[in-house]
């Protein structure tokens, strides 16, 4: 039976690294472990684990990914796939999956947060606290009868849109290609369609990932497409929004509030403008990661479903073209 060395790249508990040997088990492969993360990342045995690795599951830095000559499948613990599928960035032959299905509840839930923390200016009520001012802000939308826009229809804009859509908002999704419709989306458009979109939304809520074609899809020109007061959010790639447009619009006020969990550059540099703008609230990309215990289940199971079927010679989950 032939050997497979899978290297465990994100912290796990004992049950997490059972559950995983046991979907191993029984296939076509004798597997062996290795918990890189137990391990002096800059030292020789982990350095030697990882080049001898036939699986890696985590995020390693690329470069080290990369000196893994034996690599066959690397899954991935992000939702995003850049660098990683970047062209050339690993060789063809090696299958590449993301944590698609992890992530949906804790950033549609920050998602959320961000939603009535703007349109009910928590964040500028803060700031009066600080200065112990009393005084109110006569200007709130609701989420119910709101047109809320959701570019990015995978399993976070879809949970986000499925929760908005409960409180009574008309979502409006909005992706790369046209699929079956999710029950939770009024209507769908394409990425082509975005200048038509915009001027409805009152709430426009990003998750799109990092990609050529997505880099500051929200420029200057289309973020004053945006109905005036209307609210904006960023939870997928800080790319996506053109920062300098977005400072324009603000400082006119054409916006009523933006949310960013993500930033053009990040981490944002500490003297950027952003930060002192009382029409912003940012969060340091906190939306996801592993801070929700079930969100690490969630991604125990992906990975362990598809390690399953690699060993029995089954189809992988949520491969990522590269």
């Amino acid at each position: 039976m032939n050997k497979c060395k899978i290297v465990i790249a994100v912290p796990l508990e004992q049950r997490h690294l059972d559950y995983l040997a046991e979907k191993a088990s029984d296939g076509n492969y004798t597997c062996e472990f290795v918990d890189v993360t137990k391990l002096d990342p800059a030292g020789a045995e982990a350095a030697a684990a990882v080049a001898d690795a036939d699986v890696i599951i985590g995020n390693l830095p690329l470069p080290r990914v990369q000196k893994a000559a034996h690599l066959k499948w690397m899954q991935l613990n992000s939702a995003g796939a850049n660098p990683y599928a970047d062209p050339g960035s690993l060789p063809s032959a090696v299958q590449l999956t993301n944590a698609s299905g992890t992530y949906g509840l804790t950033v549609s839930e920050h998602m959320i947060a961000l939603t009535f923390a703007l349109i009910r200016h928590i964040g500028p009520y803060r700031i009066q606290q600080e200065q112990h001012l009393w005084k109110k802000i006569d200007r709130n939308i609701s989420v119910e009868g709101s047109t809320i826009a959701v570019l990015g229809m995978g399993d976070i804009g879809t949970d986000y849109a499925r929760k908005v859509k409960a409180m009574g908002a008309y979502v409006i999704g909005v992706r790369k290609h046209l699929k079956d419709k999710p029950e939770y989306f009024d209507e769908q458009f394409t990425v082509d369609d975005l200048d038509r979109v915009l001027p409805r939304a009152d709430i426009v809520a990003m998750v799109l990932p990092g990609a050529a074609d997505t880099a500051h899809l929200l420029d200057e020109r289309r973020l004053r497409l945006m109905k005036p007061g209307s609210y904006l959010l960023n939870v997928g790639r800080g790319s996506a929004i053109d920062p300098a447009g977005l400072k324009a619009v603000l400082a006119e006020g054409l916006l009523g509030g933006v949310g960013l969990d993500v930033t053009e550059p990040e981490p944002l540099p500490p003297n950027d403008s952003l930060w002192d703008d009382p029409a912003v609230l940012i969060t340091p990309h906190a939306a996801g990661g592993f801070s929700l215990p079930e969100t690490r289940e969630r991604f125990v199971r992906v990975a362990g479903e598809n390690l399953y079927a690699f060993t029995h010679n089954g189809s992988l989950k949520n491969l990522v073209e590269h």
